[in-house]
């Protein structure tokens, strides 16, 4: 960064107190002096009032004013004569008092020289402002006469002045510069503290606006910056929790389009399937019919060959109908579940029993070597639907050796029913869509024994009502399909 924070704050602390001590010394240099002298003038005024009070009550020559004129004279510096109109000295703060008199005498009979400015003037004294120039010295004094008409003088240097005025301004200089690095040395480090967590809080803002939330505020405190980490924790926090709620919205979402679009899809499939599957026997029918009507064959062997088949085709047709009803029952759940006890074994010989004719005619070797009861928890009627299609799907499709082998494999807690039978196996990208409503591996075999593609569809919508698996699995030679049973009392799902 080219101007941090720190670099700002060390900037502004630094150029503000050395403006204070420039401006100190500036003040200092300018208006001290007039200062000092302004309280000189206070200073020698005070003086005169003592003298004068004292010249009044006659004390002026007791021991305890004495006492009092010497502490006057020391603590401000003061040269003071006073001497009576005859000329005679009555007190003196000097030995010499001859320069003290001869500039009374100047200032009386050589008012308004060059030498002299005047500050302040009343009745009975004058402030003024003197130069000697023998020894090239300025002088402040104050002189005129005391209310007891003895005259008197007191001077004080100003040079004094001027040279503490200088001592103080070379004082205020090397004391400021001082002040100044060291200052500069304790803001920079102040200003750094200050910007640390600032430039902490600055990155972890800049990971929020890449969806980084892991960064927290760690260093604490109770200061406005501490309740500001606090603040962008807790905001982190937040937004995290918001994001992750919309993301998890904005997927559902797209679940949900998807699932619309593909409920779109099937109900597209279903309406063309069922007009496929309903065209054909339907045109049968239309056709034969009128065939009957219009008498294309007189002979009674053709006419009950035409009611055959229009028999037939209606028969078909029921049955994808009964069937579709069925499915629609349980896929939306308008079928109840009816679980019971009962033995898979006897169903499962009464099945094959039922289909012995047609196993008779297609010289199909069934094998099914289980006698025991076995109890499994169930919807019979259910379960029939399931096994019926099964078994009917190996005799529509067995082959080669014609074998179809049934099996009960009992586990811990279920058994598994399996049906197999030889012939060509199904194509691994058709494993997974035999399920769906009217897909047909081979359409033109499962028209050829009447199949309409809804019976697996039944099974998987009876299994999963079941909260049950079934499956199909390819061998090298026949495929075998199946499905899981409790057989101890099923538990809650």
């Amino acid at each position: 960064m080219r101007w941090s924070l720190k670099k700002e704050i060390a900037s502004v602390f630094i150029i503000l107190m050395t403006s204070t001590i420039f401006l100190c010394w500036f003040v200092n240099n300018t208006f001290l002096e007039r200062y000092y002298v302004a309280n000189k003038e206070n200073v020698l005024l005070n003086a005169y009032n003592e003298i004068n009070q004292a010249g009044n009550d006659g004390t002026l020559m007791s021991d305890d004013f004495l006492m009092q004129f010497e502490k006057i004279t020391s603590t401000g510096n003061i040269s003071i004569l006073v001497i009576a109109p005859s000329g005679k000295v009555i007190m003196s703060s000097v030995y010499d008092y001859d320069m003290l008199n001869q500039q009374l005498l100047k200032n009386i009979f050589e008012q308004n020289t060059d030498d002299v400015t005047v500050l302040s003037k009343e009745q009975n004294y004058i402030i003024q402002k003197t130069r000697d120039p023998q020894i090239n010295t300025d002088y402040l004094e104050i002189w005129g006469n005391l209310e007891n008409n003895n005259l008197f003088i007191m001077r004080t240097a100003v040079e004094s002045i001027r040279e503490s005025v200088s001592i103080s301004n070379r004082f205020l200089s090397y004391v400021g510069l001082c002040a100044v690095m060291i200052s500069a040395m304790i803001i920079w480090t102040v200003s750094e503290q200050i910007s640390k967590p600032i430039l902490d809080l600055a990155r972890i803002s800049k990971r929020m606006t890449k969806l980084d939330f892991e960064a927290k505020y760690t260093r604490g405190g109770s200061d406005e910056i501490a309740i500001l980490g606090n603040h962008i924790n807790k905001l982190s926090e937040t937004l995290e929790k918001t994001i992750s709620e919309l993301k998890t919205a904005n997927n559902e979402l797209k679940t949900d389009i998807e699932k619309k679009e593909q409920i779109d899809e099937m109900r597209k499939e279903f309406l063309s399937n069922v007009s496929h599957e309903l065209k054909t026997p339907i045109a049968l029918v239309q056709g034969y019919a009128e065939g009957l009507k219009e008498c294309i064959n007189d002979d009674a062997e053709s006419r009950e060959f035409y009611c055959d088949v229009i028999m037939d085709e209606a028969n078909k047709m029921n049955k994808m109908v009964q069937k579709l009803l069925t499915l629609n029952q349980i896929e939306f759940g308008n079928d109840k579940i009816a679980l019971e006890r009962f033995d898979i074994t006897a169903l499962i010989h009464g099945i094959i029993q039922a289909s012995d004719i047609l196993i008779k005619q297609k010289d199909v070797k069934v094998i099914f070597t289980v006698k025991e009861p076995i109890y499994v928890w169930a919807d019979e009627f259910k379960l029939e639907e399931v096994f019926t299609n099964y078994f009917s799907n190996a005799l529509n499709h067995v082959a080669n050796e014609k074998i179809i082998d049934v099996k009960i494999t009992k586990y811990e807690n279920n058994i598994s029913v399996s049906v197999f039978n030889t012939g060509d196996r199904i194509p691994e990208n058709d494993l997974d869509n035999i399920w769906i409503k009217f897909y047909k591996v081979d359409k033109a075999r499962t028209r050829e024994y009447g199949g309409s593609g809804i019976g697996l569809s039944i099974v998987k919508a009876i299994m999963d009502s079941l909260n049950k698996k079934c499956g199909v699995s390819n061998y090298d030679n026949g495929v075998e399909f199946w499905f899981e049973l409790d057989s101890n009392v099923p538990q809650n799902n």
